[in-house]
């Protein structure tokens, strides 16, 4: 076990306590309605310490400072025995589920992760909450107040436990052009693009077939139809890839047939990876869109020993003030794990400006956007001809409209690679000092957008939602071309020299949608708007081949 005698004893004579981070508030809005059914079966999913948290987090950190051509990332297999969760702590967690008529559905010790099924009275008498009914105008759900406790054997031993309250914790982040379907003649005369016609405005590497790569993708509702993949694909003189999904919590590729919906998401994100890296195999991760749906669709992804996806593509997420601390402990854990596997893991950073459409006054970031272990993925407005870019700035359609995502983390620290990036402090009174979002940036207004086949509708999509599979596209050719995971990007783009040439560095507009003040700004080198910038692909992946020691 990890612990020692004096603290198991003292753990042995605790009271029940709350979990650190995990208090609620209704959702704004919301109305209280009544109890939850007592009867109703429901499921959570427990996150637990790892004894080896510290010698993971070193390794990782070392790891960050290796040459690419040297690094030398953990196998599955040697990530299990290594970082797996004690045998001991499991079986405390097991006999705690047995003594409160609750069954342990699944176990993922690689991820840290135990899957518990039971009543809401159960529950109820496990953890020391109360579950009611809640109204809001856009839907409904299950929800708590206050912390979850956890009784005395467990208090050291379980760090989060997700999915008793099951509000919707994120949105997709893609805005459609106009808000319907239009002939592509027509967008084409407004300036959107093909994916493929993207890759080419930002020099991605041609000729080449990553047969060899897997993108793993993060969906939390809708899906997609293979047919009309097929012909989205043939239309575009691209082979259509090997596509296949993985259910998670029961959550299955099922599309609505609202193109508005989060239909539009899914068949955003793959049809610009699988365009952008043709032959790739692409995998999607459905579940449910609650905090533990997403924690579970990110460990499945990232542990997945069968297809072993080498990026992921998220194009969900929510400002960090809507998560509970210890859902984004959860979470940030296993974006590191992923850092570890040599997994390299996209977010968009958010398509409502440095507000993050929280209606206070103040600024915010998009989470998992702002976790240190991931590639924050901004968005610029793009116009271009003939493969060459003829402007670049940031995209700021104002409150309605959209704007790129960005700005100064609340919750994580500055990571010692971005010490030299100038990240400005916090917008907000005080001036907080933390993780600048996003890393890097894309098209990513719809105006310029991406011409996609929607649920049968051509439609011109954008936000930073089209991104995070652009840049998962390109890592995927960066693995290839290399014949190695790049994995854990972030240090090595930010010691990566100017005169490299691996970025299109924006240095015009502002992500501020109130009109009132510009609180991030774009200037040359990294900004909070659009990161260091966007691509230049092919040299991007050859700088990525010489890359030397990281800051």
């Amino acid at each position: 076990m990890c612990l020692d005698k004096s603290s198991m004893q003292s753990r042995e004579r605790g009271a029940h306590t709350p979990i650190p981070g995990s208090e609620r508030k209704a959702v704004p809005g919301a109305k209280h309605v009544g109890p939850a059914d007592l009867g109703e079966r429901i499921s959570v999913t427990m996150y637990l310490r790892r004894c080896s948290s510290e010698k993971l987090a070193q390794a990782v950190e070392e790891l960050s400072k290796v040459p690419l051509a040297k690094r030398r990332h953990m196998s599955h297999e040697e990530f299990a025995v290594a970082h797996a969760v004690d045998a001991d702590d499991l079986k405390i967690v097991e006999d705690f589920a047995k003594e409160h008529g609750l069954t342990v559905d699944h176990v993922n010790a690689a991820a840290a992760t135990v899957g518990l099924s039971g009543s809401v009275t159960s529950f109820h008498e496990a953890f020391g909450v109360e579950l009611a009914l809640y109204e809001h105008p856009d839907f409904k759900y299950r929800g708590r107040t206050g912390a979850i406790h956890l009784p005395a054997q467990l208090s050291d031993i379980v760090v989060a436990v997700l999915g008793l309250d099951n509000r919707p914790q994120t949105k997709p982040h893609f805005r459609i052009h106009q808000g319907e379907a239009v002939d592509m003649r027509a967008l084409a005369a407004e300036m959107s693009y093909t994916p493929v016609q993207v890759a080419q405005l930002y020099n991605f590497p041609e000729n080449i077939t990553c047969d060899d790569q897997c993108i793993g993708i993060i969906e939390l509702g809708g899906g997609y139809s293979l047919d009309a993949l097929e012909e989205y694909f043939s239309s575009l003189g691209v082979a259509t890839p090997t596509i296949s999904s993985v259910s998670v919590d029961g959550a299955t590729n099922q599309p609505t047939g609202d193109s508005n919906g989060p239909d539009g998401e899914v068949d955003l994100d793959i049809e610009v990876a699988a365009a952008v890296a043709p032959g790739a195999k692409i995998v999607v991760y459905f579940a449910p869109n609650t905090d533990a749906g997403f924690l579970d669709a990110i460990t499945t992804a990232i542990h997945d020993t069968t297809n072993k996806p080498s990026v992921l593509s998220i194009s969900w997420g929510g400002a960090e003030s809507s998560w509970t601390t210890q859902a984004m402990q959860a979470m940030n854990s296993a974006f590191q794990d992923a850092a570890a596997l040599g997994v390299t893991v996209c977010c968009a950073s958010g398509d409502d400006g440095s507000a993050d459409s929280v209606d206070d006054g103040e600024v915010h970031v998009d989470f998992p956007a702002s976790s240190p272990y991931v590639l924050a993925c901004g968005g610029t407005r793009l116009t271009g001809s003939n493969g060459t870019i003829e402007s670049e700035v940031v995209w700021n359609d104002g409150a309605n409209g959209g704007a790129s995502g960005g700005g100064v983390s609340d919750v994580f620290a500055l990571p010692s690679w971005q010490a030299n990036a100038n990240v400005p402090p916090s917008a907000n009174p005080g001036g907080h000092v933390g993780r600048g979002v996003p890393d890097v940036a894309g098209d990513a207004d719809p105006a310029t957008g991406y011409q996609v086949l929607v649920d049968g509708q051509q439609l011109a999509i954008g936000g930073t939602s089209a991104v995070a599979p652009l840049w998962a596209g390109l890592i995927a050719i960066a693995n290839y071309t290399l014949g190695h995971p790049v994995g854990f990007l972030n240090p090595i783009l930010y010691g990566l020299p100017s005169d490299a040439g691996a970025f299109h560095d924006i240095t015009s507009g502002n992500n501020d949608v109130n009109g009132s003040t510009e609180a991030y700004q774009a200037r040359p080198g990294w900004d909070a708007c659009t990161g260091l910038g966007s691509p230049n692909g092919a040299k991007l992946v050859s700088a990525l081949g010489s890359a030397g020691s990281t800051t």
